[in-house]
């Protein structure tokens, strides 16, 4: 069966499609998971590597013919941390700086110019932009895996993108929340990873990213799995859920007593107020009834209570 990530990675090289705004806010993604800058003198340019050579190729035409840029040094490296052989490209010419500078990977203060780690609001606020942010840093730094239909594997559902530093991962987990789509961030080495396990989350961003072909294999390998492990779940599961529902539903109650006896739920904004009211209201609900009432998505009501509940720490340690 083929690779799982070269499925996705070519289906969204595939489908790409935008004018300039949309490419550079893949080539941002791009340069923040498989970049690194290069200084001569006074200037910065910037060099590209990459496993697959499908992405190489779609990075460096876009860089020429949407861009304008010179690229040089395209070559085969072994990388010595993964034992693999990367594509590597690079632009040293003048037109590097400024488009880094349009990338929103150098800012420029009264100091001169320096490295900015965050994603700037302008790269991904244009129609389309987030998306392609989204897939820009898959193809420079993302995997995904799917476990054996027939349960003989152990490895389960993994989706992953990798960054060069925890600060532009973190501002990868906000762009992902604003699709409703809740992820972990974790340190890895000297690397930053944003990941996800779930099915659901999983399947939102591969819609998101529009690998319809991807996600439909994923669906597939999914049903698979719950037709061979249908009957044992169904008799395993439920007692377990239930208790699950009732425990986690008496601690988001006791969070919210806490808020409302100290500073009052008054206190918290729109939305952390609109998940408290509603818990209280129905202290017996599933996380999905409540999310459906409140019209959000499970993943964004987990959100809203992983706040309310650290919100409550904070008060009781007061």
């Amino acid at each position: 069966m083929a690779n799982f990530t070269d499925e996705i990675r070519t289906e969204l090289i595939k489908n790409f499609s935008g004018g300039r705004e949309v490419c550079l806010a893949a080539l941002s993604a791009f340069m923040r998971t498989g970049g690194s800058l290069i200084r001569t003198g006074g200037s910065y340019g910037f060099e590209l590597a990459t496993e697959s050579e499908l992405t190489a190729h779609f990075f460096a035409d876009m860089l020429e013919n949407v861009f304008s840029t010179e690229l040089s040094d395209f070559s085969s490296r072994s990388d010595l941390a993964s034992g693999r052989d990367k594509l590597v490209f690079s632009c040293v010419n003048g037109n590097g700086t400024a488009l880094l500078r349009e990338m929103g990977v150098l800012g420029e203060d009264k100091d001169g110019l320096y490295v900015d780690f965050s994603v700037g609001s302008f790269i991904v606020s244009g129609e389309g932009c987030a998306e392609a942010f989204v897939k820009g840093a898959f193809l420079g730094g993302g995997s995904c895996t799917l476990p054996d239909p027939d349960g003989a594997s152990t490895t389960g559902y993994h989706f992953e993108v990798v960054f060069r530093n925890k600060t532009t991962a973190a501002d990868f987990c906000d762009i992902l929340c604003s699709f409703d789509v809740l992820a972990k961030l974790v340190k890895r080495k000297d690397s930053a990873v944003v990941y996800l396990k779930s099915i659901d989350a999983i399947s939102s961003v591969l819609s998101l990213m529009g690998a319809e072909s991807a996600l439909a294999r994923l669906k597939k390998v999914a049903r698979e799995r719950d037709d061979s492990n249908n009957e044992n779940r169904v008799n395993n599961c439920s007692v377990s859920n239930i208790d699950k529902t009732v425990s986690a539903s008496v601690k988001q109650v006791q969070a919210i007593e806490v808020i409302r006896s100290t500073v009052g739920l008054q206190s918290l904004d729109e939305n952390l107020f609109s998940v408290a009211e509603g818990r209280l209201a129905d202290k017996n609900a599933s996380m999905q009834e409540l999310a459906d009432r409140l019209k959000i998505s499970k993943s964004c009501l987990n959100h809203r209570m992983r706040k309310i509940a650290e919100m409550a720490r904070q008060l009781a340690q007061d």
